[in-house]
This record gives structure tokens, C-alpha cells and sequence, in this order.
């Protein structure tokens, strides 16, 4: 199929089989991969794409002195320090989205607490807390 021309989802890659305007095409650096077509408009379904070179970000002359005097701080180069924060980022990143997905199917499953039961939870935490001071 020719870049940029759409055909319908299992179609074969014939078109006219689908909505107008939806459809399927081969992304042109995925090889194979479809991607999906909504009015003329592509959208990847699957964004992995292999880096072999570094990659180049640009900071804000504040922050690049910021990262500067940290890294000068911790005697380390500020290349190491910014790939420490961005592993750190997403490492919070995957933690943080898998609380909320297991928090969403304890909703799911009616694994809740009424108002009244968490304040009565508070409290007593706080009384307790206040005991060891």
C-alpha cells in the first residue's frame, strides 16, 4: 500500500471498506506497523522507537547553572546527573500510573471506604502519633 493511502482495518489493504475517512497505513520508519487513519490524519498506536544515538535537550541558561553547580557539588559530571533525574522520573512515572490503575479496580471491585471510615482511620493515626511525642 502506498504511503499516505488508508484501507480499512483486516480489509487486505483494499479501501472502502471502512467510515469514511478511518482506516490503516504503514507508518514509514515502523516498516510493517499499521497505524491508525481518522480523517486524513495519522496517529501511532505505538511510539517505541530504538535511540542508538544520545539524545539533545535544551535547558534554560538558570537551569544548565543550576545543574552546573550540583553536579560541581557532587563532584560529578552534569551528563550523570541528568540521566540519575530523568531513570528517577521515570521510575516515579511507572510507580505513580500503577497506584492509580490498582486504585481505579479496587473502585471497580467496590473495595472502598465510606467518608466516615477514613476520618475515624485519621484519627486514631493521629492520636497514636501524638502518644509517642
Amino acid at each position: 500500500m502506498a504511503r499516505g493511502h488508508s484501507a480499512a482495518p483486516g480489509s487486505g489493504g483494499k479501501s472502502g471498506a471502512a467510515a469514511p475517512g478511518v482506516g490503516m497505513t504503514r507508518h514509514p520508519r515502523m516498516g510493517a506497523a499499521q497505524q491508525p487513519v481518522i480523517g486524513g490524519k495519522r496517529f501511532d498506536r505505538d511510539r517505541r522507537c530504538a535511540y542508538t544515538d544520545g539524545m539533545e535537550i535544551n535547558l534554560s541558561p538558570e537551569l544548565q547553572a543550576k545543574l552546573d553547580r550540583i553536579a560541581s557539588q557532587q563532584g560529578r559530571d552534569t551528563e550523570s546527573l541528568v540521566h540519575e533525574a530523568v531513570e528517577r522520573l521515570v521510575g516515579y512515572d511507572q510507580w505513580f500510573i500503577g497506584q492509580v490503575e490498582k486504585g481505579l479496580a479496587q473502585v471497580e471491585n467496590g473495595e472502598v471506604l465510606e467518608h466516615e471510615e477514613v476520618a475515624a482511620r485519621m484519627e486514631k493515626l493521629i492520636t497514636q502519633k501524638q502518644r509517642r511525642v
